[in-house]
């Protein structure tokens, strides 16, 4: 299996914006710092770090944790990310992680285990991809076996009710049979910060949002 972690640097003001509203943005820069951690741990433990790609918005030298984050990276593959918008950005990370069987995450879902991530490469077995819907209605997990069947995600807007439905649409669309994996809550307000740390107590993610005071 290989990993690929599509993610944006912890720097206040810049991750986490919408929670960052409520909670201020020095606090949300240090949950997604946590919540970073957490992602990449379950990445390494999944694959191994030689076998894990980190596209990476943003500068670490500038980020909440960047010592811990550099240290986690350590025998990863980094690039960063490229495009006008999330939608490409995240077509050219799958392009840069080159072909074969690949199961991309985002940083929004901490309590993401190896073991989930191990059950979307399974389904690679018989699917061309696998996706993994999210209760917001976007997604939090794509695996794919190639990246040509991702270019087709250029023309669709994230961040919607609907871009799981849109995603799934486009990836059939080019040809590609999806299956579906365990669907897991994004964190992007209070209540899902509450939410998953409640699901998930022994993550990083849980100890900072509970050190932070968030009501």
């Amino acid at each position: 299996m290989r990993v690929l972690v599509v993610a944006k640097a912890p720097v206040a003001g810049q991750a986490k914006t919408r929670l960052g509203a409520h909670v201020g943005h020095a606090a949300a820069a240090r949950i997604a710092a946590a919540s970073l951690v957490d992602t990449l741990r379950a990445a390494a433990a999944a694959a191994g770090a030689a076998n894990c790609h980190l596209s990476l918005a943003g500068d670490l030298d500038d980020a909440v944790e960047a010592d811990l984050i550099r240290e986690l990276l350590r025998g990863w593959t980094v690039t960063a990310q490229r495009g006008e918008d999330f939608a490409e950005r995240l077509v050219n990370a799958h392009l840069d992680a080159g072909p074969g069987d690949v199961v991309q995450i985002g940083m929004d879902t901490p309590q993401a285990t190896p073991a989930l991530l191990d059950v979307a490469a399974r389904l690679l077995a018989d699917h061309d991809a696998a996706l993994g819907a999210a209760e917001d209605g976007g997604w939090w997990v794509l695996a794919r076996r190639d990246p040509a069947p991702v270019r087709a995600l250029s023309g669709v807007p994230m961040s919607t009710p609907t871009t799981y439905a849109d995603t799934r649409a486009a990836l059939e669309t080019a040809g590609a049979t999806v299956a579906d994996t365990p669907g897991l809550r994004d964190v992007d307000t209070v209540a899902d910060a509450h939410a998953v740390a409640e699901a998930a107590p022994e993550t990083e993610f849980a100890r900072v949002w509970s050190a932070v005071g968030c009501p």
